[in-house]
Order: structure tokens, then sequence, then C-alpha cells
């Protein structure tokens, strides 16, 4: 389809039907609708936060944001990099989350460090579901960091589903896992039915990995 006969409210229904968007290249302005076989979920219950990581949490490596730069971060998740040349983050897809973000839809994490944006990541919110988009680092751990305040911080808000949309070795380390499309919808249909606080939640690294502790 083409970017430009897809608007926001079009963009909230595919979520709640279990669809997602996409486009094909940074270049390319057509937005195709994505329904996996399989998908890919972070079980917000069994979140798994490798050691170094959780040093680099309690040390309190980064300063931790939300909402603050939203569309610095999509920005940033938009770059084309060695190890990825193209990115399906078109110009249509970022316009449409930047419209979703200024009506609460859609929010960022971000990792600042000495006053720079280092790393984030940016995602939508309905209901008692949470769906990841995609993140970011131009430090060390700095996505990973941010990651970990998402999931305490949607622990904390009482949601039920975080779709990671994708499994990756990446999200492994962490507990990812896939599960069918049937079941994918039937989980979704039962978050969506809940109402639940991005903004709950504002402690620091320790308190994030006792929240991650507590619902495991």
């Amino acid at each position: 389809m083409k970017g430009d006969g897809f608007d926001v409210p079009d963009l909230i229904a595919c979520y709640r039907q279990g669809v997602f968007p996409m486009a094909d290249a940074r270049d390319d302005a057509r937005i195709f609708l994505i329904d996996p076989e399989l998908r890919g979920i972070l079980p917000l219950e069994c979140f798994h936060v490798p050691r170094r990581l959780a040093r680099t949490i309690r040390a309190g490596v980064f300063t931790v944001k939300v909402d603050t730069a939203f569309d610095a971060v999509v920005e940033a998740c938009a770059e084309e990099r060695d190890e990825r040349p193209e990115t399906w983050i078109n110009r249509p897809i970022q316009q449409l989350y930047r419209e979703l973000y200024r009506t609460g839809g859609a929010h960022s994490v971000e990792c600042w460090q000495d006053g720079e944006l280092v790393g984030g990541l940016y995602g939508v919110a309905l209901g008692g579901a949470f769906f990841g988009e995609s993140m970011f680092s131009h430090a060390r751990d700095a996505s990973k960091v941010a990651l970990a305040h998402l999931v305490a911080r949607l622990i904390l808000g009482g949601f039920r589903l975080l779709d990671s949309q994708f499994m990756t070795d990446h999200l492994a380390q962490f507990g990812a896992r896939e599960i069918t499309r049937a079941e994918y919808r039937r989980r979704l249909a039962s978050a969506l039915k809940l109402e639940a606080d991005f903004y709950g939640f504002a402690g620091d690294g320790a308190a994030v990995l006792q929240a991650i502790s507590q619902a495991s």
C-alpha cells in the first residue's frame, strides 16, 4: 500500500488486529502490513537480565529518561549502519509514529550520557500491551539498559504483553521466545482489555532490577 493513504487510526487498528507496518527500504514510500506466522514476545514474568548488564544498570552508567526525545530516537533507529545497510523505517512510517507520539500512543525510553542521547528504543502502548518497534545504541549496553527500564516500567504499570515482533539472537538472551499467531492473538486480546499505566515508574537502576526479579 502507499504510505500517504495510511493514517494514525489505521495504525492503531492494525495493532489491535495483531499486524504491524514495515517498509522495504528507507527511500521506499510504500508501507506493508506484516502478520508473522510465528511472533516474538518478551515474557515480562521471566525477563532475564545478564549479570554484566545488571552491574551496568545498578551503577547508573546512563541517565534514563522517557518521552523527552522521541523524534531523535526514531531517527537514530532509522539510521543505516554497517551491520544493517537498509532500514525498514521509511519517511511515512516515521511521520506516523511521530503523530502517534503526539497523541500519547507511542513512547520512547532513552539513555543519556554527558548530555548526549546514546541509546534507546520506541514502541506503541495500547491497553496492557506494548509493541516494541526498534532500538539503537551508540554506547555499549545503552539499548539493553533502555530495554530493562522498559520492562520494569511495564511490569509495575500493569502491562501483560511485550511484543518484540520477531525472534532474534539478541533478544533471546533476555528470554524472548516465539509463539504461534493464534496464541499471540489470544494474548493480545486479553492484554487489550486491561488499563495499564506507562508512567507509573520513576525508579533508579536498583528499582529496575527489583521490579524484574519480583515478577519472575
